[in-house]
């Protein structure tokens, strides 16, 4: 980020940098479930089922933290469009930090028996409900407090949350699993989950300092401009937002969990490959998201973010199949390259994913908007990915349905990109009061 000089360039640089650091402390407390749920707690916590019914049940338990995501999104979001959005993302990561610390000293079955996957579950979905509020509020503590023509941008170091928290999470699972696989199921595993405490507290003094949204504050200072109601307001004025922006987020949510957590787990089970080579290519492949990302929302800067959202979808539909193909190899080298294929067609329309969903809300329902728009998605696309995915593979035709899953999500996502594109041509979001029709022309970046 080029450095800023004026006051609100310093306050913009600030809330920016909280909302990447915060988020990607959330990321990775996610993400460590979903490798968690890959490799360890289909043997911990459902050890009498088969080894495929117990990855299948593990993958239940993952998709928990989904089906939570909208009411954290709701309930955040409506304290975030009547009160603010700076002590909601204190909450969030305090609420997170929390669950996670909590998974990582939680008894398994062998333990305390079937009070162990409830417990995981519960927590789980603690862990739903903050990232519910959190992506939302981070996305417009960011975009809010910048500039219109700079919004994509920092709408993409939010976006950048999610390849850091990988990469921090790919580390510290690359670390413990190089122990005995006897040491790794019984404690090993616990380290990453044990690490988010300390990660809390940083990301806490660092959004501690952040002062509240500036567009916030000019709408709270319009009469009438704080809905009383946020729900009702989204839903009665902007319900077709809503839904353009579920469909326009289905891919930017579930490409990650098709990397890190299914096709972690076929690999590493039906392929044959060793962990350790898995968590080493994800790492790569995280490291690669995180300096693609910045590059894409640059050139979206030229050509438009529309254009190249939609131009980096197809592009992905293109290599789909190639993809799956180089996985099906077992060779690390081609799975490195055919993954790397999806990842770096999917991030460039993810890096820009939240400041274009950002702008298409109007600012008095926005955090609501973004939220359920996102979290919605999260529950019935994203968080099913893996089972889904899992459920195809394992009716014993091989990977080609799952192929057809993917290439079927990316269909839809692009549609719904261009279609919200048309809707939001219309929305300016450089004023505090956000939603007055400006139809002749179309922001290039959000």
């Amino acid at each position: 980020m080029p450095p800023a000089t004026s006051t609100a360039g310093r306050k913009a640089r600030r809330a920016t940098t909280a909302s990447f650091i915060g988020t990607a402390v959330e990321w990775y407390d996610f993400y460590i479930y979903g490798t968690a749920t890959a490799l360890v707690f289909g043997k911990l916590f459902f050890p009498t089922a088969s080894p495929a019914a117990g990855t299948l049940a593990a993958f239940a338990t993952f998709w928990v933290g989904f089906l939570a995501r909208p009411l954290g999104g709701l309930i955040f979001g409506h304290i975030g469009d009547r009160v603010g959005r700076k002590n909601v993302l204190v909450t969030t990561l305090v609420l997170m930090g929390s669950a996670t610390t909590l998974i990582g000293v939680l008894p398994t079955h062998a333990t305390i028996g079937v009070a162990a996957p409830v417990l995981l579950v519960l927590l789980r979905a603690v862990q739903g409900i903050a990232v519910g509020g959190e992506w939302g509020g981070a996305v417009l503590m960011a975009t809010e407090n910048t500039e219109p023509k700079r919004r994509g941008l920092a709408g993409m170091w939010v976006q950048q949350g999610s390849p850091a928290g990988s990469v921090l999470a790919s580390l510290v699972f690359i670390a413990v699993g190089h122990l005995p696989d006897d040491a790794f199921l019984s404690w090993g595993w616990r380290v990453p989950f044990l690490l988010s405490a300390v990660l809390v507290v940083i990301g806490l003094v660092i959004r501690l300092k952040v002062s509240e949204s500036t567009d916030f504050e000019a709408a709270r200072k319009q009469e009438d401009a704080v809905p009383k109601i946020p729900v009702v307001e989204l839903f009665r004025t902007s319900w077709p937002l809503v839904l353009l922006g579920v469909g326009a987020s289905a891919m930017g949510i579930s490409s990650a969990y098709f990397t890190n957590t299914f096709v972690l787990s076929w690999a590493t089970s039906d392929l044959g490959v060793h962990r350790q080579t898995m968590l080493d290519i994800l790492l790569i492949l995280a490291v690669m998201q995180f300096l693609w990302q910045p590059l894409a929302a640059t050139l979206a800067q030229r050509v438009g973010t529309v254009r190249l959202m939609a131009g980096a979808l197809i592009a992905n539909i293109v290599v789909a199949v190639p993809m799956f193909l180089l996985i099906a190899t077992r060779d690390s080298t081609l799975i490195g390259v055919g993954l790397a294929l999806g990842v770096l067609t999917g991030c460039s329309y993810y890096a820009l994913l939240a400041g274009f969903l950002s702008g298409a809300f109007p600012v008095r329902v926005r955090y609501t908007g973004v939220s359920l728009a996102y979290q919605l998605c999260s529950t019935v696309i994203g968080g099913s990915t893996p089972l889904v995915a899992q459920w195809l593979l394992t009716r014993g035709s091989g990977h080609w349905p799952v192929v057809s899953y993917y290439i079927a999500l990316l269909l839809l996502t692009t549609v719904c990109v261009l279609a919200l594109a048309r809707q939001r041509s219309g929305i300016r979001d450089d004023a505090p009061g956000a939603g007055t029709r400006e139809p002749e022309s179309l922001p290039t970046v959000a």
